[in-house]
């Protein structure tokens, strides 16, 4: 059976429906984002009240990923991706009609299970069917729609909340996400490398713990947990200051402010190149000395500055998640998806518990509170990429000396 490479209809095909299944995931997933303020009005809630609507969704959707995968091993990965997209697209509809706050916050969480299903298999179906020499760019596309998604359906929600309401606003964002899931479902070419296996949660579970021996990985995941904390909390709050007074911004233009996103889809890719060259360690550092200079730039009152601010913040963690998950993959040794999972469970429980810890934060000293947990997060996080290689520097300097 020969693999997919680039040129063929297979290959554009296969980019189409997962650069399709990225936007998906990741337009639902963050489009509540900038209509918190909305949400806070509408059911009388705090700002971190209102943040549970989208840090609920992402614990879940880290917890689903660990479960995902494994299902994908026994029921195929078009099935369980396919199933993830149409039922999170569903349900996207549903949210818009919720009755009360717990509805919203319940259908929310069910969301965040039912999309787990692509990241967790996207990445396994690459590497199955597409040829080495073109999964490069593959990979490529299908983070892309990643980024394009979790943009676009920000911006979407933003305009549309402005011209109608929050409530059209999503189910606009369901209604486009079921379109591109059908096309996800009828585009996908089967896969034709996939070999079915026994579901096993007791040896799942085991190869989960025996991940933590390694104490690289336990450091990339802090990182990974505290970056991602950060970035979530400025971004969740970032809408509140500047819909009130001085700036007054509308929820469109406030949308808008997430096309600085386009700055970390450069910058994840320049700075994997820097980190090749010079090393992950000071290249990751240099990435969190950018993101806590954006972080302190928000501080200012002009609203250029804070923008400037906020697009070198992003520019600073899309380079530090970048060279924090590819240094996961590079450190790992057997069962690498597994890895790669945990590092991004790690990653959405810290948008969790990030994003609501920010909202309290806010709620008693204002912005100055959410730019002061993050810089608190970046110092702790820089703690930690310092420990990271240590072990098997001792390990191999040990080992020299008993040689000589």
């Amino acid at each position: 059976m020969s693999y997919i490479e680039r040129g063929t209809k297979e290959f554009r095909l296969a980019n189409l429906a997962l650069f399709a299944g990225g936007f998906v995931t990741f337009a639902i997933l963050w489009s509540i984002q900038p209509l918190l303020p909305e949400i806070a009005k509408q059911y009388h809630v705090s700002p971190a009240v209102s943040s549970l609507t989208l840090s609920s969704t992402t614990v879940a959707l880290a917890i689903s990923m660990l479960v995902a995968g494994s299902l994908s091993e026994v029921y195929g990965r078009k099935p369980v991706m396919a199933v993830s997209l149409l039922a999170s697209s569903i349900l996207a509809i549903l949210v818009a009609f919720s009755p009360n706050f717990h509805v919203l916050l319940l259908l929310r969480i069910v969301q965040g299970i039912a999309l787990g299903g692509l990241p967790a298999i996207a990445m396994a179906y690459l590497g199955e069917e597409i040829k080495p020499s073109s999964l490069g760019m593959a990979m490529g596309l299908y983070i892309s729609g990643n980024t394009i998604g979790g943009m676009s359906g920000r911006i979407i929600t933003g305009a549309l909340t402005d011209y109608f309401d929050w409530r059209v606003a999503v189910v606009g964002i369901g209604i486009i996400s079921l379109f591109a899931s059908l096309l996800f479902w009828l585009t996908l070419p089967r896969s034709t490398h996939f070999e079915p296996r026994k579901l096993e949660f007791g040896k799942l579970g085991m190869s989960l713990l025996s991940q933590f021996k390694e104490p690289g990985f336990v450091y990339l995941f802090g990182v990974g947990f505290l970056l991602m904390g950060g970035f979530s909390s400025l971004y969740n709050y970032i809408g509140f200051q500047l819909m009130a007074p001085p700036y007054l911004l509308s929820q469109t233009l406030v949308g808008f402010i997430f096309v600085v996103y386009l700055v970390g889809t450069f910058s994840s890719t320049w700075m994997g190149i820097l980190a090749d060259q010079h090393g992950r360690k000071k290249i990751i550092q240099v990435s969190m000395g950018i993101y806590l200079l954006g972080a302190c730039l928000t501080l200012y009152g002009n609203l250029w500055i804070k923008i400037i601010g906020i697009a070198v913040f992003t520019f600073g963690f899309f380079a530090g998640h970048s060279i924090a998950s590819s240094w996961v993959g590079k450190l790992a040794t057997h069962d690498k998806a597994q890895v790669s999972a945990l590092y991004l469970f790690f990653y959405y429980v810290g948008s969790s518990i990030g994003g609501t810890a920010g909202g309290t934060f806010y709620g008693s000293f204002g912005w100055i509170g959410v730019v002061g947990m993050i810089i608190v997060f970046t110092f702790i996080a820089f703690g930690l990429s310092t420990k990271i290689g240590k072990k098997k520097v001792q390990v191999t300097s040990k080992q020299v000396s008993l040689k000589m």
